[in-house]
């Protein structure tokens, strides 16, 4: 909503104050100056992203208009919730038990209890595969750690490469509003017979390019940019928590201690304080028992 509500903002300041001041919205209206400069810009997305990221583009769109669940308390808390009843299952009926979960998620009633961790499909594969690595036996924390640190890193750079795209995009597009213009600027060369009134709207036409290669560059491309960076960031913090937990969690420190420990790395804007874990596991332990 708050991408939406920007996009809406910046148009009516622009085009509201032109208004304004007396200046005429029609004369804006140039489809073949637009089909130029954005047409252009995808084009040279194209050439310069692979595969993966052009495939990936998809679901950044996504992030823009709905953002992440990485960036809500509540996710934070199903995160805790699910480490603490992992842990007490592991200690209470064996890891045979807490093997059942892990191979298959999504008929274990342990993470249908916790249904943004397993909305995200790459999350739900972290975490389960580390997890798997631990039941096998061959999760040493040491190796773990440098195992999953790995793992993020190339998760983290996919991610960057898909905001560095759209940053990409709002650096070339003023010089491609330079390009619509030139193109503009020949076509009136072309009618430099006419009389002025005509040779006026071809000079305001071409200057339009320019005009909304700029506007779209650092009113629009360039915040999307931005806004990617911190979904994905937030993303990453995270990620760096679940990481906690399974390390915690090869280490069998006791349920209380692996919440903690994971609540303590948490960003300081969607961390529960202690007595707000403590409640939650609480009740959690109280449910369970019922």
């Amino acid at each position: 909503m708050l991408f939406i509500f920007g996009t809406v903002f910046v148009l009516a300041c622009v085009l509201g104050a032109y208004a304004w001041h007396g200046g005429h919205l029609g004369v804006l209206w140039q489809p073949a100056e637009y089909v130029i400069i954005v047409g252009s810009a995808i084009g040279a997305v194209i050439i310069g992203s692979p595969p993966t990221v052009l495939k990936g583009m998809g679901g950044a769109f996504g992030v823009l208009l709905g953002g992440v669940a990485y960036q809500k308390k509540e996710v934070y808390m199903q995160l805790l919730g699910f480490f603490f009843e992992l842990s007490k299952l592991m200690r209470t009926k064996g890891i045979k038990e807490v093997e059942q979960h892990i191979d298959h998620p999504h008929d274990s009633a342990l993470f249908a209890k916790y249904p943004l961790l397993t909305k995200d499909h790459h999350l739900e594969a972290f975490m389960c595969d580390n997890l798997r690595l631990i039941v096998m036996g061959s999760g040493m924390p040491n190796q773990l750690d440098e195992l999953m640190d790995e793992e993020l890193h190339i998760h983290h750079t996919e991610r960057a490469q898909l905001s560095g795209v759209f940053q990409t995009m709002a650096d070339g597009m003023p010089a491609l509003g330079i390009v619509a213009a030139v193109l503009g600027v020949i076509h009136t060369m072309g009618s430099i017979t006419e009389p002025p009134e005509i040779l006026g709207k071809l000079i305001g036409a071409a200057l339009v390019g320019t005009f909304t290669g700029v506007l779209i560059a650092y009113g629009f491309v360039g915040p999307m940019s931005k806004n990617l960076e911190a979904a994905y960031g937030a993303e990453a913090a995270f990620y760096k928590c679940v990481k906690i937990a399974i390390l915690n969690f090869a280490r069998q420190l006791s349920p209380q201690l692996i919440v903690e420990f994971t609540r303590k790395h948490m960003p300081a804007d969607v961390r529960p304080s202690f007595q707000e874990a403590e409640e939650y596991m609480n009740g959690i332990a109280a449910g369970s028992k019922g």
